[in-house]
């Protein structure tokens, strides 16, 4: 490196330590990215101290076709923004390079999710074990319950657990779900959840009823002995790892969330609508629910391989 450029790194790395309180390593990492990003610009005949917003724009595209992750290119433009930030507070320059350039987009995770056959395994063992009578009769119940709606309806965890009582009154193949910011909307219910539903309220009656003390009346769906009065959603999340393992799955893919995603991909899967789903899961931004694109593009994918005349052809071919 120049010692003009190498001068004007030292003094930035010194302001970093004496007035930013830098750690050794983070000097470090700002001195081995600065000498990368030199060596770029000597390639293009250009010095770090005078490199426009195209060279850096260059330096990044460039590590993007080398493979960095998102990450690790956010964290060279960041070394590069308060270096020529620094240049610029000190007269050295008349311009920041940097202001116009935009940091990488992280690609966001696709959310675990459940296949219809596990789902179905779970609801199986489920069933299965609310179908026996036992003194634990009435919990393995609220477990089946809890599924099916979970299931039927792709609620939030915390509006599952809180539902009222008074939804064993109602009639009908519609729950009124209160969500984020006492938004309300309105979510069917499969045939499965209603049948469900009645076996636990019947079961529920019979238990207060044979109580040899008397049952106070609780205006939730699942109530407990918790602040709230209702399930905690974190009780809920360890009966569901435990009755996923006694159904021979992994307890690690399981989580009321994880059931969510799967409620959402599955509908996607089978035609549903985005929108539609949206208003389901009560997201208020479509781009929220957008994460499940990645089911649309594979179930367009598979209508043009399976209808397309010249997808037909190939396959023919082959």
């Amino acid at each position: 490196m120049k010692d003009l450029s190498r001068a004007h790194m030292e003094a930035f790395l010194e302001m970093m330590s004496a007035e930013r309180g830098a750690a050794v390593n983070t000097l470090q990492s700002y001195e081995r990215d600065l000498d990368d990003l030199h060596s770029f610009l000597s390639g293009r005949d250009v010095r770090l101290t005078e490199a426009g917003s195209n060279d850096l724009g260059a330096y990044l595209s460039g590590l993007s076709r080398q493979g960095f992750k998102p990450s690790s290119q956010a964290r060279r433009l960041s070394a590069m923004r308060q270096f020529y930030k620094f240049l610029y507070a000190e007269g050295l320059r008349t311009d920041d390079p940097t202001g116009i350039l935009d940091a990488p987009k992280k690609s966001r995770p696709l959310p675990k999710t459940m296949g219809v056959d596990e789902v179905s395994r779970l609801l199986a063992q489920a069933e299965q074990e609310a179908a026996v009578e036992s003194s634990d009769q009435l919990q393995h119940l609220r477990m089946l319950v809890l599924l099916e709606l979970l299931y039927a309806t792709g609620m939030r965890v915390s509006e599952l657990v809180s539902l009222p009582a008074k939804v064993l009154d109602q009639e009908g193949r519609f729950l009124m779900i209160r969500g984020k910011g006492n938004k309300e909307r309105l979510v069917p219910l499969s045939q499965s959840a209603i049948t469900a539903l009645r076996t636990y309220g019947r079961r529920q009656a019979e238990v207060a009823a044979t109580a040899k003390q008397p049952v106070p009346d609780s205006p939730w769906l699942f109530p407990a002995a918790s602040k709230q009065g209702y399930l905690p959603r974190q009780v809920f999340a360890r009966d569901l790892k435990d009755l996923a393992i006694r159904a021979g799955l992994t307890p690690s893919m399981i989580s009321p969330h994880v059931m969510r995603h799967a409620f959402a991909s599955h509908l996607l899967a089978n035609g549903a609508d985005l929108r539609v789903v949206q208003e389901l899961l009560g997201h208020s931004d479509i781009s929220t629910t957008q994460i499940y694109t990645h089911v649309l593009e594979e179930r367009l994918h598979q209508l043009v391989q399976t209808h397309h005349p010249l997808a037909k052809q190939a396959k023919k071919q082959e």
